[in-house]
């Protein structure tokens, strides 16, 4: 019993222990939940309410061009330049964030609106503008007749020019910098400005960041162009900041991680090779609490420069063909007959590779501020313009005339005026006595190509009756053969917006006759560049492209990427002739050139490099930038044209000259040769030094 007692009297003790153990356990658990919650709690609370967000951060230089000889064509140019990155800041907070950077930097004010001034005006004087809403519109109102923004509206149109006038030159600068802050996106910095931001303003912005929410300073990128406007047509351009992504394209480069305000290549080299050139800009990682406001910023990616670009063009070249063509046709417009002529392209191109050397175009335009002439680049013309451009293509016809067995070589005609019943007499310049095929070509004879036309379509002719072909598909014959060679169809250069050429629609039998000497589908210059390549290297038509190299970005900018692509040359098909065929052509186009009584003899005789080619005229209706001045009948005009490739045995370069409207009348002239002689002396020159 005593046992009992003693046994039952500890149990009550121990238990005590045990209630005190647990009592001193939750009171730490109380006091470090204490702790944590007075001295960690807001941090744990921004922890669990922050929201993570990814945001593209400051510029970074596009990609580089160079020309094949690795000399700069378009670089960047480093710039000052204050940003906005909208944070969720409310209206009032933005205005007052702008009155005070207005404080601090001096911002233009000529693309502030009437409009903008009105929203001003409201946002500004909130009071005096409902006072402007009558008794009987609130009403209106009130019965839901009228909405917020009908009576914002009505706001707008109230505010007198005498209230706008009240605003000062700062106020306007208020506004152009508020303008910039509105038009921002959430998270992403917006310029304010980047055109001649003083490194004063720039230190003392970088003072006062901390009463700037949103405000910073950053290095913007310009591109610039050493060779000034040599090939700027075809180099392209770059939307403005204030652009931002083009309207039109705006789902294509947001579904390709842009953003809105980013600026892309919008023209030629910078739109076609825009994901090579364009850079990749810094991202930070956002953390925000639940109402939108920052609480921690990590870098997550520094940025990337752009891809360079490596061209197939020779800057000293280009500039010196650019010579060439200004100083011809300044020559031109002193001569009679040349009211219209206003252009002219040269394409000189590399036969084996594709590659183009060089790619002029020039054209004179009239200053409207002046009324003087000046020249202007359009390189872009000589493959986004076609012209009739004569007989420079019957060394097609030709070919066109073995493939489908209308000829032979060696096959003769006479060359007689063909009359077709009811139509004018159909000649060459003058009459040329009995022809084969290689002569033909020498002296460019037409009534040659019009007796192989009329085989072709399998015809009958006699003098001054009518012309039939059975062979219905005979313009598809002969179109198809000439876009074998490059006419008539895209040569696949690397650039946008290159035309094919207008095709004439009428199939009487008299138009092919037309077709076959070049005067009745239009061709580019780069077309006939293509065309006179394929013949030169043996019958492999080759794509002509502008790009050779993409290089990594260099960390030097004195130095040069590794490469990461190389543009290897590219056969877009073979043209289906002999080569015996070929080989009588290239005799043809060899004695234009070299022989007494080639059509290009006079100009070319003493070359040393040798050269073949064809030359070409074609008349042709005016329809030019003067057009409209001469009504329904734009007067007839003669368009000059001239291919050719040399050394005629090993050829290492090919040229196309086109001179769209050289002339009216019968006051000729040759430019197409005289710019052709200087562009392959100068080529030949350079390469080789003075012959």
């Amino acid at each position: 019993m005593d046992k009992q007692k003693k046994k039952t009297s500890h149990f009550p003790f121990r238990l005590n222990i045990m209630f005190f153990c647990v009592f001193i356990l939750f009171s730490i658990l109380i006091l470090r939940l204490g702790f944590i919650q007075i001295v960690h709690g807001e941090n744990f609370r921004k922890d669990l309410e922050r929201k993570e967000n990814i945001s593209v951060s400051n510029p970074v230089p596009r990609g580089r061009l160079f020309d094949r000889h690795f000399r700069v064509i378009v670089d960047n140019v480093p710039k000052n330049a204050i940003t906005f990155t909208n944070q969720g800041f409310s209206q009032k907070e933005m205005l007052k964030t702008a009155e005070r950077l207005a404080t601090l930097i001096e911002k233009r004010t000529d693309k502030v609106t009437e409009l903008d001034k009105r929203h001003f005006w409201i946002l500004k004087n909130p009071a005096l503008a409902d006072k402007k809403i009558t008794k009987q519109e609130r009403q209106l109102y009130a019965a839901k007749k009228l909405t917020d923004r009908d009576l914002y509206r009505l706001k707008l149109e109230r505010i007198s020019n005498a209230e706008l006038k009240n605003f000062s030159q700062k106020d306007l600068e208020v506004l152009a910098i508020y303008k910039e802050f509105t038009n921002s996106y959430k998270f992403i910095p917006q310029i304010v400005k980047n055109e001649n931001v003083t490194d004063q303003e720039l230190a003392i912005i970088s003072e006062n960041l901390h009463s700037l929410p949103g405000v910073d300073t950053t290095t913007d990128w310009d591109r610039s162009y050493p060779f000034n406007s040599t090939l700027r047509s075809v180099l392209g351009n770059v939307t403005k900041a204030e652009e931002g992504l083009p309207a039109e394209q705006l789902q294509y480069y947001l579904a390709r991680d842009y953003h809105r305000n980013d600026r892309v290549g919008k023209s030629q080299l910078e739109w076609q090779y825009e994901e090579i050139l364009r850079g990749h800009k810094a991202k930070i990682k956002n953390f925000t609490d639940k109402t939108g406001n920052v609480i921690e910023t990590q870098p997550i990616f520094d940025g990337k420069n752009g891809k360079d670009l490596v061209l197939t063009i020779d800057m000293d070249l280009q500039k010196a063909v650019d010579q060439i063509l200004e100083e011809e046709l300044w020559a031109m417009k002193r001569r009679p007959g040349t009211y219209l002529s206003d252009r002219a392209y040269v394409v000189l191109m590399d036969p084996y590779s594709g590659d183009i050397l060089a790619m002029s175009g020039k054209k004179l335009v009239r200053n409207q501020k002046t009324g003087r002439l000046e020249i202007q680049d359009d390189a872009l013309g000589t493959f986004t313009t076609t012209y009739s451009v004569g007989s420079t293509v019957k060394g097609a016809t030709i070919l066109a005339g073995y493939q489908t067995g209308a000829i032979s070589p060696g096959t003769i005609f006479n060359d007689a005026g063909i009359k077709i019943k009811d139509t004018p007499i159909k000649k060459s310049y003058m009459y040329l006595g009995n022809l084969n095929d290689v002569t033909a070509l020498k002296k460019s004879s037409n009534v040659y190509m019009f007796h192989t036309a009329i085989r072709i379509g399998k015809g009958h002719y006699e003098y001054d009756k009518p012309l039939n072909f059975t062979n219905k598909m005979a313009f598809e014959t002969v179109r198809n053969s000439f876009a074998s060679f490059g006419l008539g169809t895209r040569t696949g250069i690397d650039l946008p917006n290159e035309q094919t050429g207008f095709k004439g629609y009428s199939r009487l039998p008299g138009y092919l006759l037309d077709l076959v000497i070049g005067q009745y589908d239009t061709y580019s210059a780069m077309q006939l560049a293509q065309y006179v390549s394929t013949i030169a290297n043996g019958g492999y038509r080759m794509q002509p492209h502008v790009v050779k190299e993409i290089r990594s970005p260099a960390k030097d900018k004195e130095k040069l990427g590794m490469v990461l692509q190389e543009v290897s040359p590219t056969v877009l098909n073979t043209i289906d002739v002999k080569k015996e065929w070929l080989d009588r052509v290239k005799v043809g186009f060899r004695k234009v050139m070299q022989e007494p009584g080639g059509t290009a003899y006079k100009y070319f005789k003493g070359a040393r490099y040798a050269p073949a080619g064809k030359t070409g005229t074609a008349e042709a209706f005016y329809d030019g930038p003067l057009r409209y001045q001469y009504g329904k009948e734009p007067p007839p005009v003669m368009n000059l044209s001239l291919v050719s490739y040399a050394p005629s045995a090993n050829p290492e370069v090919a040229m196309a000259v086109l001179v769209p409207w050289a002339y009216q009348g019968k006051k000729d002239h040759k430019a197409n040769l005289k710019i052709g002689r200087r562009v392959l002396d100068t080529y030949f020159q350079m390469k080789q030094g003075p012959l």
